[in-house]
């Protein structure tokens, strides 16, 4: 399959807004419809309000693997990268699931908390964390690749637990259970400061990011709710990696470069698969490119892509 109308409608109805950088991380802002509704309710806030259940799927539990029971009437969509914490490991979700009132779904997981598998809590809850970018993108193509070839929604494990000891080292961190929240919570005023710096305008659907001038990925949400509700997660994921490499002055890149990556997303080879929730999955591989939609009722939901590190 090639190009998906779902994408290509969505990215040609968006104007390229001025970018917003602070020291060598930029977003160039995707402007929309101002007044497009999202039609769901993102993870943190199902958690928060206890319009959603997640647990083990047994009391044996199973890493790549997890219960997740919607209690409500309300749509929630879990975006992937989304963390969540406790139970008998932190866990990320391995790619955007939306999950309509009532249903009860297994939704595929991988592990960011390697040195533990021992109950902290019966029910998982937010973390208003995702993982970091250069980690999720390393996911995002395995995922691709289990897919394609298996039909499984499976990341490379091992990957993700050396991606997350990689970014320990990094940022200089010790964590007992080798745990990716032990990295944001060190790096918390670092990532504070980044997280002031930016903010939505009026009709955002998403952003291009760059770190040191270099365009690295985008977001992309149905309307303007849903991102300016994201923005700060995606913020803290990217800059993790920007305070790795500390700039010696601020390096922006061109609207050019920004509009290149959207055509670039927009010619990437695309495979459809229908969703374990509602919609369809969308796997973006290519051109070293890597990343997911996923779409419903003949919309893009979330969209998220990434240069493959």
């Amino acid at each position: 399959m090639g190009q998906v109308h779902e994408i290509a409608e969505s990215l040609t109805a968006l104007k390229l807004g001025e970018p917003q950088t602070y020291v060598d991380l930029t977003l160039f802002p995707l402007i929309g419809d101002p007044e497009a509704a999202p039609g769901y309710v993102l993870l943190d806030e199902a958690l928060e309000r206890h319009l959603v259940h997640v647990t083990e799927v047994s009391a044996g539990g199973r890493v790549p693997e997890l219960a997740f029971e919607n209690s409500s009437d309300e749509t929630v969509l879990l975006v992937d990268g989304d963390e969540l914490v406790g139970a008998k490991q932190n866990r990320v979700v391995n790619l955007s699931i939306l999950v309509a009132g009532g249903k009860k779904l297994v939704i595929p997981v991988s592990c960011v908390e390697q040195g533990r598998w021992v109950y902290r809590s019966a029910e998982f809850q937010a973390a208003h964390r995702a993982l970091f970018a250069r980690a999720r993108a390393r996911k995002a193509q395995s995922v691709s690749d289990s897919l394609r070839s298996r039909g499984e929604r499976r990341a490379n494990q091992s990957q993700v637990w050396a991606d997350v000891a990689d970014k320990a080292y990094a940022c200089r961190v010790e964590s007992e259970t080798l745990a990716m929240s032990d990295i944001y919570v060190e790096s918390a005023a670092q990532l504070d400061d980044y997280v002031r710096a930016f903010r939505a305008l009026p009709g955002q659907r998403g952003a291009v990011v760059a770190i040191g001038g270099k365009v690295i990925g985008l977001e992309l949400f149905n309307c303007p709710t849903a991102f300016s509700r994201y923005l700060e997660k995606l913020v803290r994921a990217y800059a993790l990696d920007a305070i790795e490499t500390p700039a010696l002055e601020p390096r922006v890149p061109s609207a050019t470069d920004a509009q290149a990556f959207l055509d670039l997303v927009w010619a990437t080879h695309a495979e459809r698969f229908p969703a374990l929730g509602e919609g369809d999955d969308v796997r973006l591989t290519g051109a070293g490119l890597a990343g997911g939609a996923l779409l419903a009722d003949g919309r893009l939901v979330h969209l998220a892509a990434f240069v493959v590190p």
